[in-house]
């Protein structure tokens, strides 16, 4: 179920009509000498989720996997909102307990996970790993970043277009493995066939614009097609950080 693409590969699963197409693919960009980055696919369409470990905190690599391990061991009997929730805070404890052990001050990662059952699906996200959904050619983010700048934000003290000057660009207000309590926060989103779900890591979002976003994933026919060429987009554009991104369209329908 896990798959942890460190060296730029991907996963494809097989277009079945009963259940989604996925792919996922993580690159290590064109500066950071290692992948931090962790993803995991589903073979059975279900769970789908990007860890991005915190590389300012130190074995950020360590953190992203623990993340995905404790996703991994989520049953393949129906999973609920709770029990997705209940393994990003077990994710979190297992991390204090292993910064603790190894005697490190502070480590952590930021995560988005999406279940998909049926025609809805569920987002849990902390920090400002992404999602969102692609539908007739229109993109809507499902989650709303944990960033000091996203507070700016929504106060009325910083544009959009502002944000990447702000010496506080990168600084997430929720990262599991930051502290004992760990808030997730959660999205249901109603889903139709055709619809694309996108997840990312905010290496792909750093660089590479919602309008390209939408053009790369509409100008392909296949999931797999779609995480190369968002991929490839943000490594032109220098990728400083890694990059990793899920596609994921519903119900095996051709592409938007």
């Amino acid at each position: 179920m896990t798959q942890d693409s460190r060296d730029g590969s991907s996963t494809r699963v097989p277009n079945r009509r009963d259940r989604p197409e996925g792919a996922g693919l993580s690159h290590t960009g064109q500066v950071r000498n290692s992948n931090e980055d962790a993803i995991l696919t589903d073979p059975s369409g279900t769970l789908w989720a990007i860890a991005d470990g915190m590389g300012g905190y130190g074995h950020g690599d360590v953190a992203a996997d623990m993340v995905i391990e404790q996703l991994a061991l989520l049953p393949h009997a129906p999973i609920s909102c709770a029990h997705l929730v209940g393994a990003l805070q077990a994710a979190n404890s297992a991390i204090r307990r292993w910064a603790a052990s190894a005697n490190v001050e502070q480590m952590g990662a930021t995560a988005v996970a999406a279940l998909v059952d049926g025609q809805a699906a569920t987002i849990a996200w902390v920090g400002d790993s992404r999602a969102y959904r692609l539908r007739g050619g229109e993109l809507s983010q499902l989650t709303r970043d944990h960033s000091v700048v996203q507070e700016l934000i929504d106060g009325g003290h910083l544009t959009p277009a502002a944000v990447w000057q702000h010496p506080q660009a990168h600084v997430v207000t929720r990262a599991i493995g930051a502290g004992d309590r760990l808030d997730v926060e959660t999205t249901e989103v109603a889903l139709e066939p055709g619809d694309v779900l996108i997840l990312c890591s905010d290496g792909l979002t750093d660089c590479v614009a919602e309008a390209e976003i939408t053009s790369c994933v509409k100008s392909v026919s296949t999931p797999e097609a779609a995480c190369r060429r968002l991929v490839a987009a943000a490594l032109d554009r220098g990728a400083p950080d890694n990059v990793s991104v899920v596609v994921v369209r519903i119900d095996g329908a051709a592409a938007p």
